[in-house]
């Protein structure tokens, strides 16, 4: 008897919403209609709330330990080293084994490091190279964790509601950076940092609790990957041949290298340019993150994934950071800040949902690792460049890099896509709302 033949790439790719008006208001937060994703993303608020009290308090803490910004830098690479390296594995595992699964154990994994910086820092023992190391074990647990995490989001709610579920995620991330820096930032004055790591260890408990939860008979499963050879490339081959993957990515690379990089370089601001310490550097945080919930939000409400809607985002973040490099009062670079955060979201929200709503499901494990690897490896080497540059050039001709190469890449990707789709630019005054207009070119 012959094997059924294997489902085509458009019956397993999830449709791309081709909705032309904006969806209502009562549909914002629709995908918590559904049980097992309420149960999800309720854990998730307070894990990521905690997960950024970590990471304030670790970078501060690196800070005030070295005295160096570079020193900063180089914990962001050791965090995301890892992902520069190994992510497309964890899309292979991914692919093969249950997601549920992985991330009980990545979680797990990341409340007993957590635990272990907690003692350490409670007790006085903390060292920079204790920081060093068990970022870079995190790091280890982040490959496993982060392509289970964006395929198990399909599996909780569907295809139809996957947009909305990953905008409602980037809130939920983005509402944690708007608490966990301002709460951090009172702990480090009033107790210590160490407090804020072991919040993060009892949060990833809850997390593991939550995922025991959730019931696998109501998950929208896919059979899983059988093992066999080229796997990996048949990963790559695929994102390279849509360009609604292979672009965003692209940008995504830029983005991460140099957009990214901004903790590093607002902790320099808060300490050396503004004098505002611990709780300078937590409101900072506090202010991207709320710019950020408000991109997020905004994300829910865009009718149709556009390549150039992408790109604009993109742009629009860089030219914010060239506004914010001279701010010359921390009210100021702070507005900017807000404005930044909501660029940059709706850049990373409206990415995601175009890779994953572009890719096929069979496959989504491999693309969205290698999506991510690009995302968090530019972080990995942007963390030490842009410390570097802050250190030895200024902070302010650093945030003028940082600004300048996301610019450039929306402009350069913006001018191929229009050369290869035979567009243009018309100009119409008359027009207030939308001046500008891209149109094909005649022939």
């Amino acid at each position: 008897m012959k094997p059924a033949p294997a489902p085509s790439n458009a019956a397993l790719t999830a449709p791309i919403n081709l909705v032309t008006t904006r969806p209502p208001w009562s549909q914002t937060f629709s995908s918590l209609k559904i049980r097992n994703y309420r149960i999800f993303a309720s854990a998730n608020i307070l894990a990521v709330i905690a997960l950024w009290m970590q990471r304030v308090a670790q970078d501060w803490m690196v800070l005030e330990l070295s005295g160096s910004v570079t020193a900063v830098g180089i914990t962001v690479f050791m965090q995301f080293l890892p992902s520069l390296v190994l992510m497309p594995l964890g899309g292979i595992l991914a692919d093969r084994y249950s997601k549920r699964l992985i991330l009980m154990l990545s979680q797990g994994a990341a409340g007993v490091l957590a635990a272990i910086m907690a003692v350490l820092a409670l007790t006085g023992h903390l060292q920079v190279w204790h920081i060093y190391v068990i970022a870079f074990v995190l790091g280890l647990v982040v490959v496993a964790d982060q392509p289970a995490r964006q395929v198990f989001v399909n599996e909780l709610v569907g295809p139809r509601q996957l947009r909305n579920a990953i905008s409602l995620n980037s809130s939920i991330f983005q509402m944690g950076g708007m608490i966990g820096p301002a709460v951090s930032g009172v702990l480090i004055m009033a107790v210590g940092g160490g407090w804020a790591f072991a919040a993060n260890a009892l949060a990833c408990t809850i997390t593991v609790m939550s995922l025991m939860l959730i019931r696998p008979a109501e998950l929208v499963k896919m059979p899983p990957v059988k093992r066999g050879k080229g796997q990996l490339m048949e990963g790559i081959h695929y994102a390279l041949g849509k360009p609604t993957i292979l672009w965003p990515a692209v940008m995504a690379a830029v983005f991460a290298v140099f957009g990214l990089s901004l903790a590093v370089l607002m902790a320099a601001y808060a300490n050396n340019v503004f004098d505002a310490g611990a709780g300078g550097y937590g409101l900072l945080n506090t202010l991207v993150a709320l710019g950020a919930l408000g991109g997020a939000l905004a994300s829910t409400r865009i009718a149709t994934l556009r390549l150039r809607g992408v790109m604009a985002a993109a742009g629009s973040y860089g030219a914010l950071l060239l506004i914010a490099a001279w701010a010359p009062t921390m009210v100021t670079f702070g507005v900017v800040m807000v404005v930044a955060g909501f660029a940059s979201m709706l850049f990373l929200t409206s990415a995601n949902q175009l890779v994953q709503m572009s890719t096929n499901v069979a496959i989504r494990g491999r693309v969205m690792s290698l999506y991510i690897m690009v995302l968090m490896g530019g972080q990995a080497l942007g963390g030490p460049l842009m410390g570097w540059l802050a250190e030895h050039a200024g902070v302010q001709w650093a945030m003028v890099v940082a600004g300048t190469m996301p610019l450039l890449a929306a402009l350069v990707i913006g001018l191929v896509l229009a050369r290869r789709g035979q567009l243009k630019l018309q100009l119409n005054l008359r027009n207030v709302r939308q001046p500008l207009f891209i149109v094909p070119k005649a022939g």
